[in-house]
């Protein structure tokens, strides 16, 4: 039965409905239940009305609700944890975490619309109209420089024409998507499966903060949830339902973004892939949706737009679309002609334009400054 000090807080109101902050807390306490996840919560919002009611119904009519049963109608009743539901939103409070309910406005749209939606979202950050149209872009941990390259590419360019950028947080692919949008002047949303407070991981806690910034921390475990393993293929889920399709990038060919990918088909979402060279086991993965006809192969993002029956973006020749460099001297406009788009070692450059590695490394260096050149391990360079 609830705790004698708080029954104002979960008692069914009979003359108007429950107040919002009420209703919150029954819902975080309805979800602290065991066996009582998000469909369930689902099936006892729709029969009683509100969580405040549920919290309160006798045990014969919580266990007539399709999915609960005996056994989690007297769970509910038995339910004595209301302090830990209090202690969950003093917690928020203290990160700067909200709680988004599934009947709030601010609750992500494309969310609410899939077959297994969370009941509610810890935030931190906000959320707006603006991230209906999203992207998700997931890979590998264990990425090349190859993928990380395009991971930041495809996302800088897909905040350029709108898009916000959604992925996990993870080292690799993801980390790379998240700063790109970020870098890009974007908005980018990293769902975690852990807690809003328990960042993971921890050397991410920096990029986590600048996400809170221009977008938001999401997850529907409880705050001081640990990143346990079995969270993360359900988190993947909210990933995936956020957008309007998800673009595999690298992929091992067991993982947690193929994992995504098959959710997002099973959402009804698109999926694409970039190819990766034959023989890098990195990139099997996505590989093999492209052959089997799990995703659309996709080369640029005007491929994406155009499978999302969006304006394709201007051409890459047009003078809209690349502006010319600046004033450039003399080696430094040798080196810049000499790069290209794909990655070269700084010997390779230093033989086709006659410069020592040192003299090389100072003008690249200076290059990298003006945005025109990107610097990838091994001392590898390509133009920006």
């Amino acid at each position: 039965m609830p705790s004698p000090g708080l029954p104002s807080l979960f008692d069914a109101d009979t003359a108007e409905a429950p107040d919002e902050a009420r209703e919150q807390r029954a819902l975080v306490a309805l979800s602290m239940v065991p066996g009582v996840g998000p469909g369930r919560v689902r099936a006892l919002l729709a029969r009683f009305g509100s969580a405040t009611a549920a919290l309160a119904a006798p045990a014969p009519a919580l266990a007539e609700v399709p999915g609960i049963g005996p056994q989690t109608a007297r769970a509910i009743r038995g339910f004595d944890e209301h302090a830990a539901a209090h202690a969950q939103f003093d917690q928020a409070a203290h990160v700067g975490a909200r709680l988004v309910a599934s009947w709030d406005d601010r609750f992500p749209r494309l969310l609410r619309q899939i077959y297994d939606p969370p009941s509610f979202l810890w935030m931190r950050g906000t959320l707006t109209d603006a991230d209906d149209q999203a992207i998700a872009i997931v890979g590998t941990r264990r990425a090349t420089d190859y993928g990380k390259r395009l991971a930041a590419e495809f996302a800088a360019e897909l905040v350029r024409h709108g898009f916000t950028i959604v992925s996990g947080l993870a080292y690799g692919i993801d980390a790379a998507a998240h700063r790109a949008a970020l870098d890009a002047g974007g908005r980018t949303l990293a769902v975690l499966g852990s807690g809003v407070d328990r960042i993971y991981p921890a050397r991410h806690t920096r990029l986590a903060r600048a996400i809170t910034e221009q977008g938001a921390l999401l997850s529907e475990y409880a705050l001081g949830a640990k990143p346990d393993a079995v969270n993360f293929p359900r988190r993947n889920r909210i990933i995936s339902g956020l957008t309007r399709g998800t673009l595999v990038v690298e992929a091992f060919e067991t993982g947690g973004a193929l994992i995504t990918a098959r959710l997002a088909l099973e959402q009804n979402r698109e999926v694409f892939a970039l190819p990766s060279p034959a023989h890098s086991p990195a990139g099997r993965g996505a590989n093999r949706l492209i052959q089997q006809g799990h995703a659309k192969l996709v080369l640029t993002v005007g491929d994406i737009l155009d499978e999302l029956g969006l304006a394709a973006p201007p051409s890459p020749s047009s003078p809209e679309a690349t502006p010319p460099p600046p004033p450039l001297s003399g080696v430094e406009r040798t080196l810049y002609d000499a790069l290209t788009p794909q990655p070269q070692h700084i010997d390779a450059l230093c033989l086709q334009t006659d410069l020592d590695p040192s003299t090389a490394l100072v003008y690249l260096l200076n290059l990298e400054f003006k945005g025109l050149v990107r610097q990838m391990a091994g001392k590898q360079f390509y133009r920006a």
